[in-house]
């Protein structure tokens, strides 16, 4: 199992790889939203406080662990990039303007 915030910290990186990674390219993506749709566990610390913590688990691991309760979870994500607030493009480096 991971945390839900690392899934969504690979979820950037891999949006920001992308938007790198096609520099130069005539054909461009818009993306839009994005739509997740995870097995979630979720976990209870009471120690110095109570905190909830939300984990992504993996298909292969689901059944195995007996006294896990699991839950299915949908986020809408809108990505947004720069200060203007803009749809990225999956061409080109972040914060370039097409000319």
């Amino acid at each position: 199992m991971i945390e839900l915030s690392q899934v969504i910290r690979e979820l950037r990186t891999e949006l920001y790889e992308a938007i790198a990674t096609a520099t130069g390219q005539d054909l461009r993506f818009e993306v839009g939203p994005i739509e997740l749709e995870l097995t979630v566990a979720i976990t209870r610390e009471t120690a110095g406080g109570t905190k909830i913590k939300f984990w992504v688990v993996d298909a292969d691991a689901s059944g195995k662990a007996g006294t896990v309760t699991t839950q299915r979870v949908k986020l809408s994500l809108e990505p947004k990039l720069g200060p203007g607030d803009r749809r990225p493009e999956v061409s080109g480096r972040a914060g370039e303007r097409e000319r």
